[in-house]
C-alpha cells in the first residue's frame, strides 16, 4: 500500500482515517463531492460504516485496498465515504433505503448504496467480496461495479424512477397516528406478552441468534414488576443478566460489554466495545441490584463503569467511542487465550481455580483458543472446588488482576476517540444513576467532569450542540435529536445524584431547543434533524428503539422528567401529542417502543418527590439520600435541598421547607404527603 494519502487524511473520524491510504479517490460526505458528482454526471458510491466494524475492515482489505478495482471505482463513480457514528442522519436514510431494495432484507456495515447525483439511491448492499466466492446470493464488486456503471449509461430512468419510489416511502416513514387518542397505562404492563413469546428463557435475552443486550428492554420489565408484581418479568431481567455477565459476550478480565453474541448462549461475542451499550447495560444492572439486592450485579455495573473509566475516558473527561474487534488484524485475538498462558500466569498456587472457573480447555471454545465464561456464582463454583467462597473470590480477584496485566502488554485493538455528545449523555446518566444507588461518589465526580466536558467543548455560543469532537479538536456538526435528548437526560440524571442546579438548568435548555428546532407540532413527533439542517432528500423520524433508543422517545422521557420537577405547558402538550400518535407502535410493537413505554409509565404513574433537607455537603443529608436512593424508585423524584442557599427558580416549592432541627425528609405522594421524618432513624424507616 502507498504511502500516498487522499482527502481523508485530515478527517476528525478514526473510520475515515483509516481509508486515507486507500488507492481510491475518496470524498468525505460534503459539498465538494455532491458538485463533483454533478459535474461528472456518476453516480455516487456511498460507503457508510464505522471504525470497530470487522466487516468494514474486510472489504477495505479486500477491496478499497486492491489496485485494479479502485481504478474501476475512480474511473466511474464519485466515492464518498462517511462515519455512521458521525453522521446518524445519513445512516438512517441510507439504511432504510437498503431495506427498500432489497425487501426488508437485514442490513448491516459497511453499508454499500449507489446514488444518482441528486442523492437518490437505487442500489444498496452491505459487504461485498473481490471476487466470485458467494455467487449468487452475493456478486462480486468487481462485477457489480460493472453492473451499475452499464445500467447508468444504459438505464438511467429506470434507476431514476427506483430512487424516486425511495424517497417517496422516506417522506411518509415518520408519519403516525391522531394526536388525540387516550393511551392507557395498560400499554406498559399489557407489553410482557410479546416478550414472552420472543423470551429464551434457557439462556435469557430474546431471540435466538446473533443475541444483543436489549437493555431498554429489560429496564421496562423492570418497571412492569415494579406495577404488577410479577415474578415472570423480573425471572426474565434476572436470567438475561445473569447469562451476559457470565458469558464470553462479558469481558471476564477487564470488565465491560462487546457488542452482541453471535451464538444464542452469549459465548462468541462480535468483539468490538461500544460505549453506548456500556452505558445502557451499567444502567440495567444498577436498576437490577436495586430491585433484587444482587450483590452480583451490582459487581457487574462496577466493573463496566471501572473498565470505561480505565480505557475510554480522555484527559478532559469526556468518553471515547468504540474499542476495535480486531487487533494484528484478527478479530478477538487480544481478548482470547491458550491454557498453557491462563496456567502461567495465574501460576501454580491458582492456575486449577483459574482453568476451572473460566471453562479453560487445550481445544478452546473458539477457533483453538478459549474467550473466558462462567457457567456458575462464586458460591456454587467455590462449593464445586472445595473452597471457601472468601478464599475463591480473593484468589480469582488476583488471578483477574494478573491476566489483565498480561493482556496489557499484547497489541491492543484500535480505539476510536472521537467524543460524541449523545453517547456522551447515555454514559453521564449511567454513571449518575449507579453512583447514586451505590453511594459511589467517584462514579456521580466522573458524570460530571464528563459533563462539564462535553458542555464546555460540544456546545456554540448560542447554547446548540455539536455532534462530535476529538480530543484537542474543535467540535463539528450540528447536534441531531439524540444529542440534545440524551444530553438532557443525563444532565438530569446527574442533577439527581448530585443536586448541582446548573445541570438541571442545562436540560431545561436543552428541551426548550428541542421544542424549538426539531417537534413537528403537527404530527405530535420530533424530527431526527434540526429545522435549519443541510438538505437531505428526507427529513425522518427516528421512531424505533435500536442498539439505542429512538431519540423521539428519549425526547418525550426529558420533557415528562422535567415536567415532574419544573411544569411547562408547551412541553406538556408536546408529550401528550407525541405518546398519542405512537399508541400505536407501542401497542402493536412494544419492543420496538420500549422507551417510549418508560416514558409512558413515568408520565402516567403517580406523583412522588423525596426532598432531603439539611446542609449542603453535609454527612448527614448524603447518608439521607443514599437511604432513599437504595432502593427501586423509577417514578421518584429525589431532591435535596439547603435552606440557607439561594431560591432557586426552577424550584420554588422548596422554599418552605425546612430542616426541624437535624435532616429532615419530606415525602409526598399523590398529592399527599407524610409527616416530616427527622434524624436518620427516622428517615431510615420512612424509606422501607
Amino acid at each position: 500500500m502507498s504511502d500516498a494519502t487522499n482527502r481523508l487524511a485530515t478527517e476528525t473520524s478514526l473510520y475515515l482515517r483509516q481509508h486515507a491510504k486507500n488507492p481510491v479517490d475518496w470524498f468525505p460526505w460534503g459539498p465538494e463531492a455532491l458538485a463533483k458528482a454533478r459535474e461528472l454526471d456518476r453516480p455516487i458510491f456511498l460507503s457508510i460504516g464505522y471504525s470497530a466494524c470487522h466487516w468494514c475492515h474486510v472489504m477495505e482489505h479486500e477491496c478499497f485496498e486492491n489496485e485494479a478495482i479502485a481504478a474501476a471505482m475512480n474511473d466511474h463513480f464519485v466515492c464518498v465515504k462517511v462515519d455512521r457514528e458521525e453522521r446518524p442522519d445519513l445512516d438512517s436514510i441510507y439504511m432504510t433505503a437498503h431495506h427498500l431494495l432489497n425487501r426488508g432484507e437485514g442490513g448491516g456495515w459497511p453499508l454499500s448504496v449507489f446514488l444518482a447525483p441528486d442523492l437518490t439511491p437505487f442500489y444498496a448492499g452491505t459487504y461485498f467480496p473481490p471476487d466470485d466466492r458467494y455467487m449468487p446470493q452475493r456478486p462480486s464488486f468487481p462485477a457489480l461495479l460493472t453492473a451499475i456503471d452499464n445500467a447508468w449509461a444504459n438505464q438511467r430512468d429506470r434507476l431514476r424512477e427506483i430512487g424516486q419510489s425511495v424517497v417517496g416511502f422516506l417522506t411518509q416513514a415518520g408519519e403516525t397516528g391522531p394526536t388525540d387518542r387516550v393511551v392507557p397505562v395498560a400499554l406498559v404492563t399489557d407489553s410482557l406478552r410479546t416478550f414472552q413469546r420472543s423470551f429464551d428463557a434457557v439462556h435469557g435475552g430474546f431471540g435466538t441468534q446473533p443475541k444483543f443486550p436489549h437493555s431498554v428492554d429489560l429496564r421496562l420489565l423492570l418497571r412492569v414488576h415494579a406495577r404488577t408484581g410479577s415474578a415472570q418479568a423480573l425471572d426474565m431481567v434476572t436470567l438475561s443478566l445473569t447469562k451476559m455477565a457470565r458469558g464470553g459476550v462479558y469481558d471476564q478480565v477487564g470488565g465491560g460489554f462487546h457488542r452482541y453474541s453471535v451464538d444464542a448462549h452469549w459465548l462468541v461475542p462480535h468483539f468490538e466495545k461500544m460505549l453506548y451499550d456500556n452505558a445502557l447495560l451499567a444502567q440495567a444492572y444498577t436498576e437490577a441490584f436495586q430491585v433484587t439486592g444482587d450483590e452480583f450485579f451490582r459487581q457487574i455495573a462496577c466493573e463496566t463503569l471501572d473498565y470505561v473509566l480505565r480505557e475510554m475516558t480522555c484527559p478532559g473527561g469526556g468518553f471515547y467511542s468504540t474499542q476495535d474487534a480486531d487487533s494484528e488484524g484478527e478479530e478477538g485475538k487480544f481478548f482470547v487465550w491458550s491454557l498453557a498462558e491462563v496456567e502461567r500466569v495465574a501460576g501454580p498456587d491458582s492456575a486449577d481455580i483459574a482453568v476451572r472457573t473460566f471453562g479453560v480447555t487445550e481445544g478452546g471454545n473458539f477457533e483453538g483458543h478459549t474467550i473466558l465464561c462462567r457457567s456458575r456464582s462464586d458460591a456454587d463454583e467455590a462449593k464445586r472446588q472445595g473452597i471457601p467462597v472468601g478464599e475463591f473470590r480473593a484468589k480469582l480477584a488476583a488471578v483477574k488482576c494478573a491476566l489483565y496485566g498480561e493482556r496489557a502488554k499484547r497489541i491492543h485493538p484500535g480505539r476510536d476517540e472521537k467524543i460524541l455528545t449523545g453517547w456522551n449523555g447515555l454514559m453521564i446518566a449511567a454513571f449518575a444513576q449507579a453512583g447514586a444507588a451505590f453511594g459511589e461518589a467517584r462514579y456521580v465526580e466522573a458524570a460530571g467532569r464528563a459533563a462539564d466536558f462535553v458542555l464546555a467543548n460540544l456546545r456554540g455560543p448560542d447554547g446548540r450542540l455539536f455532534r462530535t469532537c476529538g480530543v484537542g479538536q474543535p467540535a463539528k456538526l450540528t447536534g441531531y435529536l439524540e444529542d440534545y435528548a440524551y444530553l438532557a437526560d443525563g444532565l438530569l440524571t446527574l442533577h439527581e445524584a448530585g443536586q448541582d442546579r446548573r445541570y438541571l438548568h442545562a436540560a431545561r435548555d436543552l428541551a426548550g431547543m428541542m421544542l424549538t428546532h426539531f417537534a413537528d407540532t403537527t404530527a405530535g413527533n420530533f424530527y431526527f434533524t434540526a429545522a435549519d439542517h443541510e438538505e437531505l432528500i428526507a427529513r425522518t423520524k427516528d421512531l424505533h428503539d435500536n442498539a439505542t433508543p429512538a431519540a423521539n422517545a428519549m425526547a418525550v422521557t426529558v420533557l415528562v422528567r422535567l415536567n415532574a420537577l419544573t411544569p411547562d405547558a408547551a412541553a406538556s402538550a408536546q408529550v401528550a401529542r407525541t405518546l398519542s400518535a405512537c399508541k400505536s407502535l407501542m401497542e402493536d410493537s412494544p419492543q420496538a417502543a420500549s422507551q417510549l413505554l418508560l416514558a409512558l409509565d413515568r408520565h402516567l404513574a403517580p406523583s412522588e418527590e423525596f426532598v432531603v433537607v439539611g446542609p449542603a455537603g453535609s454527612p448527614e443529608v448524603a447518608a439521607a439520600l443514599r437511604l432513599v436512593r437504595a432502593k427501586f424508585r423509577p417514578h421518584a423524584k429525589v431532591l435535596a435541598h439547603d435552606p440557607a442557599a439561594p431560591a432557586d427558580a426552577l424550584l420554588p416549592q422548596l422554599a418552605a421547607m425546612t430542616n426541624l432541627g437535624d435532616v429532615t425528609l419530606y415525602h409526598c405522594r399523590d398529592f399527599t404527603c407524610a409527616a416530616p421524618a427527622v434524624g436518620l432513624s427516622a428517615i431510615e424507616t420512612a424509606c422501607r
